[in-house]
This record gives structure tokens, sequence and C-alpha cells, in this order.
């Protein structure tokens, strides 16, 4: 498979051209991953299987992800094997996708791509969609072992803030400035969604999970990807760490930093702000000041 740009350090992207051309053969599955879980059902991909990041990846009842039995089960029921190859694409410039993507890799399949650009750019070309559920044949798919060295904890998190005040570490904070400086605790034009307080985690680096793209949703060059990166710190010899509300946002950042720069030590903190910002005695820094 080619890259859509070169100089990336690993061949984790796609073209929708490539998509196009390639979404039939065999050892290939698409999977679609939106943050709007009934857009699916509106056209996808031709041959693409759906994914509620929700349903598919969260317990049911506690705040955790499903178990790598249920994750090796969830791969069966899409008819994926050991070997084949997962296209993942999504909505919103594919940041749902870069979280499954990232859950993949956690869970032991890292045979796994992204299509550069996601639904955004297939649907500005014009290329065709289907309203058709394909039918995929299931597969016995073995439990894996899971990679615990892309996942942060929250005491992992509270001990990095002297890693970073040491300059051994870093960390990066994807959300808007807004949650950044504690100015709101949500996304722009989203519901407040239960963190009691707001701010960030002491030594993080704001930088926007949303300047890493284009307009079209692509990936930026390289180049301009260290440019937003090296000037606040957050270098590959560092040990890095990224958060945001609940991992959506910072698995995106944590693609750009480990798959396309190849950052070596780079963890994602999945309970993120929604348990940083709730939990007793967690150090918080705040800038908003209210006029």
């Amino acid at each position: 498979m080619t890259q859509t740009q070169s100089n990336y350090v690993k061949d984790v992207l796609v073209s929708t051209d490539w998509v196009e051309q390639h979404r039939g053969d065999p050892g290939l599955r698409l999977v679609e991953v939106d943050e709007d879980i009934l857009l699916y059902e509106t056209g996808h991909v031709e041959g693409a299987v759906k994914i509620d990041w929700q349903l598919d990846f969260w317990d049911p009842v506690m705040r955790e992800f499903i178990q790598p039995d249920e994750f090796a089960g969830l791969l069966g029921r899409l008819g994926i094997t050991p070997d084949t190859t997962v296209i993942l694409y999504g909505d919103k410039s594919n940041w749902w996708a870069a979280y499954a993507f990232w859950f993949f890799q956690y869970n032991g399949h890292t045979n796994v791509k992204l299509m550069n650009g996601g639904r955004q750019k297939w649907v500005a070309e014009g290329r065709p969609l289907s309203t058709e559920t394909p039918s995929v044949e299931p597969t016995q798919y073995p439990a894996g072992q899971r990679d615990e060295s892309i996942r942060a904890y929250r005491d992992q998190v509270k001990a990095h803030i002297e890693k970073v005040r040491a300059g051994a570490g870093a960390m990066v904070d994807v959300r808007s400035p807004d949650e950044f400086s504690g100015k709101v605790t949500h996304m722009p034009n989203y519901p407040q969604e239960g963190v009691l307080r707001g701010g960030h985690i002491p030594g993080a680096s704001n930088i926007p999970w949303a300047k890493t793209v284009n307009e079209d949703g692509t990936f930026k060059t390289p180049e301009e990807l260290r440019a937003l990166y090296e000037p606040q710190g957050v270098t590959p010899d560092k040990e890095v760490i990224a958060y945001c509300r609940i991992a959506e946002r910072s698995s995106h950042s944590w693609f750009v930093l480990t798959q396309l720069l190849g950052y070596p030590k780079v963890s994602n903190y999945d309970g993120s702000w929604t348990e940083w910002g709730n939990a007793v005695g967690m150090p918080i820094e705040k800038t908003y000041v209210a006029e």
C-alpha cells in the first residue's frame, strides 16, 4: 500500500482513490466509525461495516473498555481475522476512526490504516455511497494481549507531572483553548457533560487536535506537524501523554505523534478530563479569569 503523502514514518494512510480501487480486495475490511452513529445508515463506502464506538468498545456498566475476549468477538462478527488489513474511516476528520485505530492497536490488531481525509473527503469528491449493509462471514478471532504502553491511567498521569517539570516528559492537551483555560468544560457547540472543574493538568501544552489536518480532512505534512509540537517542547526524546475529554481527540493526536512522526513513547490518557476534572485531590491549573 502506498502512503497518501511522503515522508511519514509509518505506512498507515491510504487515499480515497486507493480505497475506491481496492475496496473489494480479499483480506481487506473497510470499517466506518463516526461520531454520529446514525450516519452510516444514510450511506457509506460500499462494502464497509459499521462500528458503534459506544456500544462496541465500552463496557455497558463500568467506565471501562470491553475485555480482550469481547474485542475478539467483535472482530469475529465483522469478519476480521488476525491477517485482515483493516481500513478505518469516519466523520469529523477521522477523529473517531483514529480512536478506533488506537483501540485496535491497544488490543493487539496492528494491521490497521486510516483512509486519509475520511468520510468528509470521500463525499466532497462525489464518490459513491451505498445504503446496503454488507453480508460478512463471521470468523473465530483469538483474544489477544493488550499493549498497556499506549494507555495512560490517572495515577501515571499524576506522576508524569513531575517528569514534565523535570524536562523529561511532555503532556499534550488537545482540547480547544477555552477548555484548556477553564472558561468552559465542554467542546465548542457541545453540551456540558458532567465535569465539575475546568482547566488543565499542570504542565500540559495546549495543541488542539484539529490543527493537524487540512481543510479537506487530510493530515498536514510532517514538516507542518513537527512545527506544531516541537516549539512547545513536545519532542521525540520525551515520554508524552496526550489527553482531551474522553480520549477521542487525543487518539487523533496520538496517531499523528506515533504513526506519522514516529514518536516512540506516547500514551493516550483515556480517562482524560471527564475523570481528572471530577477526581478528588487531582491538581488543576486554570488560566481563565472571569471579568
